[in-house]
């Protein structure tokens, strides 16, 4: 289900997918491709060779190839989103953001085609014909019935899984949550009596699997736009309808919902009525689905039945009904045995892991994402957050094991533990920390000062940001930033809060809460007065001061060391901390924390050991088990050099304070992040790669985080400013609007401090 809620223009969605390379999605080889004996081993003549492997052995193909790790994402754009039939090339959008998702969630490589016929053994035929290629198919948005008969199709000619999302991703998720409101309210699946509204794709999805689960045939009743599905209708009929007719006098859904444990919604907002909520059984269980409007709107439900328990498909209220909880994990898991197919033992066995999932103590971090509203199983979380990171260890296995346990696991896994484990690093869970901190920031929205805000860039920051609902901007900028946001399309211009200082009325408490700052730092009362009125950065800083806002950002206009010195003339350091700067490096199973990189120019043993320290609980609120290198030329001791007694000594500081996470040096790169190089070493303290890079100097470390960013290939975040007594973040000059919202909602919602 899509995410209606969060805001945005349509200039940001386009400029999102046309920025830098067009659409979301490129192909990056897997092996080096430097040399000619590099290029001479992947093509020819050394690619011969695997050829023959696979020639003698077409399972050869899953060692030698992509194939064990690929997924086509097929449409031919007949039922996209919630806009209709608009054709095979406007389907490609939705269907690159399916193979971003599969990477993003489960690691799992995904490449979109769309296929130009609505005819559907042309559809068949070409899909079927590309099973040498692919390790699965996952079929999206293909309007019914033809998508039962696709699918049914597919699945019969090819040994590989082949998965309608808009069906089975729905119906898992769905039947995840069934089972948590069932135990619940204290049901058995075998009594319960449910009214299915909607007779599309996802309903009779959702139908046959709950079916499938042990809830009795004659105990549901489908209903479509002509009213209930009886035996004997025949107006508007299909055999697939046929499948669910019930026995039953019931002719409309008001008259079906009487005395019903179960609603499931797949069909039209405001469909269900509070009047109809009101002959429900006791303890109703409500699953309004309609996209975007589900059929209730959760608040109206609770008011005619306080002891409803209502899901929907929107992440603004408790239980959203999502299909990237189900879909790149059932992948991941079925791929990983070679399976043939995704049966219903698999679903279910996703279903029930997902609806376990939700059972268990929530972490800290998805709780957040819930503004702490979430901590434990009960009637407002019987479905996981989206971005748990624990799906991608729980939902594979059990789908790797049901595979196995039916018998169609061409690949069985011998050690279950060590399979789940590898599941684990996998993914980096900086990007669900990520994701979460925007879903937190989103429940608990701040105001934050755009320092900048005549600079386009931060305008469309500002923009993004409010529209994203994660908190409120507060510009800093002359009277004309109204026009300029009227100018950029923002139809609400003069909703958004701007300040100068040529008429707030805050400038004179400005003046004196600085002055009293200041004027034992050879200061007058005049420099002051000049500073507030005409540096806005330190007016911006003035306004976090007297609490105007809740964290601040600039940056994009002046080097960083300015703008830090000017911050700093109102915003002290942190009691016990030593300020400095951070970039992190968010790779797909990776993360590497970087500090000092903007403050300090030759940092003392004091202070390296106190940011290793500060750090270390930043990597941490991000998901990471700390394991901090001091980085030098030197390791341990070779070559010798006049620069070393800092680093060791932030080492024996450290000795000194019985810190709770592990560090070493001092060290080179190579040895800190290689464990080939590592090994060389079998005194160092490190039981893995470092994740945290305590440079000796902001030299190196200025200049390797800027060279990592411009040719690197991981993803740059930062620097982010740690150690400040109030959140004040600064930008890189080119900053990019995504990334002054990033440091924004990191800052807000204190990860970044």
């Amino acid at each position: 289900m899509s995410d209606s809620n969060i805001k945005f223009s349509e200039a940001e969605a386009l400029h999102f997918h046309s920025k830098g390379r067009p659409g979301k999605i490129e192909i990056v080889a897997s092996k080096p491709m430097a040399t000619q004996r590099d290029l001479s081993l992947a093509y020819s003549p050394g690619v011969a060779v695997p050829v023959r492997a696979i020639a003698e052995n077409p399972a050869c193909a899953y060692d030698y190839t992509a194939k064990g790790n690929l997924v086509a994402v097929i449409s031919n754009g007949t039922a996209i989103l919630g806009l209709g039939n608009l054709g095979a090339l406007a389907s490609k959008p939705v269907m690159e953001g399916k193979a971003v998702l599969f990477k993003r969630f489960a690691d799992v490589d995904s490449i979109d085609l769309e296929l130009a016929t609505e005819d559907v053994d042309a559809f068949v035929n070409a899909v079927a014909l590309l099973e040498p290629s692919f390790g699965g198919i996952n079929l999206e948005d293909i309007a019914a019935p033809s998508c039962f008969i696709i699918e049914q199709a597919l699945r019969e000619r090819m040994n590989i899984p082949v998965f309608h999302d808009d069906q089975h991703g729905t119906a898992i998720i769905t039947a995840a949550g069934i089972i948590n409101a069932c135990r619940l309210t204290g049901r058995d699946l075998k009594n319960v009596k449910v009214v299915v509204n909607g007779a599309g794709a996802a309903a009779i999805a959702c139908t046959e699997l709950i079916k499938a689960m042990g809830v009795a045939h004659d105990n549901v009743i489908m209903c479509d736009r002509t009213g209930v599905i009886y035996q004997g209708r025949t107006d508007s009929m299909d055999q697939w309808k046929s499948a669910h007719a019930a026995a039953t006098d019931a002719r409309t859904l008001k008259e079906a919902l009487v005395g019903a444990d179960i609603f499931l919604g797949l069909s039209a907002a405001g469909a269900l009525k509070p009047d109809m909520v009101m002959d429900m059984a006791a303890q109703p269980i409500i699953f309004a689905m309609a996209n975007p409007d589900p059929e209730i709107l959760p608040t109206e439900a609770k008011a005619a039945r306080p002891d409803a328990i209502v899901a929907t498909g929107r992440s603004d209220y408790p239980n959203q009904v999502n299909n990237v909880l189900g879909f790149p994990f059932i992948f991941r898991g079925a791929l990983d045995v070679r399976a043939t197919t995704i049966n219903d033992e698999m679903k279910i066995a996703a279903a029930n892991a997902i609806a376990e999932l939700a059972r268990q103590q929530v972490p800290e971090e998805v709780a957040a994402a819930y503004g702490g509203k979430a901590h434990s199983f009960g009637p407002d979380y019987i479905i996981p957050a989206p971005f748990d990171p624990r799906l991608m260890e729980m939902v594979p296995a059990a789908v790797a094991q049901a595979a196995m346990d039916s018998n169609v696991a061409q690949k069985p896994i011998e050690d279950m533990a060590a399979y789940r484990h590898s599941l684990r690093a996998r993914m980096n869970p900086t990007t669900s920390v990520l994701t979460l901190a925007y879903e937190a920031a989103r429940a608990n929205p701040r105001r934050v000062i755009f320092a900048e805000g005549e600079e386009e860039v931060v305008l469309r920051a500002a923009v993004a940001f409010k529209e994203g609902g994660y908190g409120i901007p507060v510009l800093v900028g002359r009277d004309d930033v109204h026009d300029r946001l009227r100018a950029m399309g923002v139809a609400d211009a003069e909703s958004y809060e701007v300040h100068n200082s040529r008429n707030s009325p805050l400038v004179p408490r400005m003046i004196d809460h600085l002055y009293a700052r200041l004027q034992r730092r050879g200061y007058l009362a005049r420099e002051v007065e000049r500073n507030v009125k005409q540096d806005r950065n330190v007016f911006a800083a003035a306004l976090l001061a007297l609490g105007a806002g809740d964290a601040l950002i600039s940056g994009v206009t002046r080097p960083y060391a300015q703008t830090y010195s000017q911050l700093r003339r109102v915003i002290d350091a942190a009691e016990g901390s030593t300020p400095f700067g951070m970039h992190i490096l968010v790779g797909q199973s990776h993360t590497v924390f970087m500090a000092d990189t903007t403050v300090t120019e030759r940092p003392t043993a004091a202070q390296l050991a106190d940011i290793a320290v500060q750090a270390a609980a930043v990597a941490r609120r991000m998901g990471h088990e700390p394991r901090v290198a001091f980085l030098s030329y030197s390791n341990f001791g070779n070559p010798e050099g006049k620069w070393l007694d800092n680093v060791r000594d932030a080492v024996t500081l450290l000795d000194a304070r019985q810190t709770d996470f592990e560090y070493e040096g001092e060290m080179s790169p190579d040895v800190a992040l290689n464990p080939a190089m590592a090994e060389k070493y079998p005194f160092m303290r490190l039981s893995g790669p470092a994740n945290i890079l305590v440079m000796p100097g902001l030299q190196s470390a200025n200049l390797s985080a800027k060279l990592l960013r411009e040719l690197g290939g991981d993803s740059v975040i930062g620097p982010i400013l740690v150690g400040m007594d109030q959140p004040v973040q600064i930008a890189s000059m080119s900053a990019t609007a995504s990334e002054l919202v990033t440091l924004a909602v990191l800052s807000a919602g204190g990860i970044a401090r």
